[in-house]
């Protein structure tokens, strides 16, 4: 019945230091839209053929998450790039790797992978595939 995902929203307290990381850090790309319940600009990280839609706690859309917290979410993202060359970015944007590299199974096979808090506490894997 499903076959991709589309998008998810995060939850934010620090729209500017989300919106640095996920573009400067993270390599994506914001995007402004209107959306929303009354229809509102919205911004987004769009990646590949997906998404994040962003949500600024107190200030969500409706509808919404039953509780939208800040750091509640645990992600992992298939890098485009090499491991090395993700831990060389994160290097240069100094932005810690909490754990890794570490092997991991993924959704179809084993992975690698670093991960890194980020603004919001959210954990983030990046991870690249395996064989």
């Amino acid at each position: 019945m499903i076959d991709h995902l589309d998008h998810l929203v995060l939850t934010t307290f620090n729209e500017d230091a989300c919106v640095d990381f996920y573009t400067r850090v993270m390599g994506m790309t914001l995007e402004s839209f209107v959306g929303g319940i009354p229809p509102v600009t919205r911004k987004a990280f769009k990646f590949g053929n997906q998404k994040i839609n962003l949500h600024v706690r107190g200030k969500e859309f409706e509808p919404k998450a039953h509780t939208p917290v800040p750091g509640a979410l645990d992600v992992c993202f298939i890098a485009s790039i090499p491991l090395e060359a993700v831990m060389e970015r994160l290097k240069a944007c100094n932005w810690p790797i909490v754990e890794g590299p570490v092997m991991r199974t993924g959704a179809t096979q084993k992975i690698r992978s670093v991960y890194v808090r980020d603004p919001d506490l959210n954990l983030v894997e990046i991870s690249e595939l395996l064989g």
